[in-house]
């Protein structure tokens, strides 16, 4: 039996038993929420180490069971909802949210994702190499995992943090789009482009905030994103 429990908040039967089904039959412990309000109850009181969540509840709207969790965990939160805007990715990103899944989705990719996301909490428990990397005002911290900039802690979600190292350690490079999800993800899925856009947007929002701050990732139409040298 996997390890890992896993928290399934969805109210839509079809697909709540679909991802069920897909769980158990690989070896996952889950439980089930069928509302925001039971999900919150569910998280403190059971401690799931990833949360699959719908953002079409009937009490009160996924967005702000994100929020209210974040309050007080970490847990990955990997949302799977109908919503493709990218006004409504960024809106559960900028939440907390880790991860984004556009329904209707494919059993192979929900499995790769939760993989992925296993393979960053193992990361996390195991540790970073002993270095710091420092590009004009920002530092980046691997031993503790966290990242800084004007000397004060960024928050990061898991997925942005993976993106900025990644990015650090090739600074001055070009990742194109498919290395940078396969390194992230593990895959490179048709959709996942489109959310690396969303995770690339926020990251900078976070990273770029003044309006004379430098610019510290390039977007490369087409092609991918580059880390600049700070002098």
């Amino acid at each position: 039996m996997n390890k890992f429990l896993i928290l399934v908040v969805e109210d839509d039967a079809p697909v709540r038993n679909l991802i069920t089904t897909t769980l158990k039959a690989h070896d996952y412990r889950f439980i089930i929420a069928a509302n925001g309000n039971t999900a919150v109850m569910e998280t403190a009181s059971h401690n799931p180490d990833i949360i699959l969540l719908d953002l079409g509840l009937p009490d009160i709207d996924g967005v702000e069971v994100i929020r209210q969790i974040r309050n007080w965990s970490i847990v990955p939160i990997i949302v799977i909802s109908a919503r493709s805007e990218d006004s409504d990715k960024i809106d559960a990103l900028d939440a907390g949210a880790d991860d984004y899944l556009t329904k209707p989705f494919s059993v192979d990719e929900l499995l790769a994702r939760l993989r992925a996301t296993q393979r960053r909490l193992a990361l996390m428990q195991n540790g970073s190499p002993q270095a710091v990397y420092v590009n004009g005002q920002l530092r980046i911290d691997y031993a503790s995992g966290c990242a800084y900039l004007n000397g004060k802690e960024m928050h990061l979600t898991p997925i942005e943090y993976k993106l900025l190292c990644l990015l650090a350690q090739n600074t001055g490079k070009v990742l194109t789009h498919k290395f940078i999800t396969q390194s992230v993800w593990g895959n490179s899925w048709e959709n996942d482009v489109g959310s690396l856009r969303v995770f690339m947007a926020t990251l900078r929002k976070k990273l770029e905030k003044p309006h004379d701050s430098p610019q510290y990732i390039q977007t490369h139409i087409g092609i991918g994103y580059r880390m600049l040298k700070i002098e």
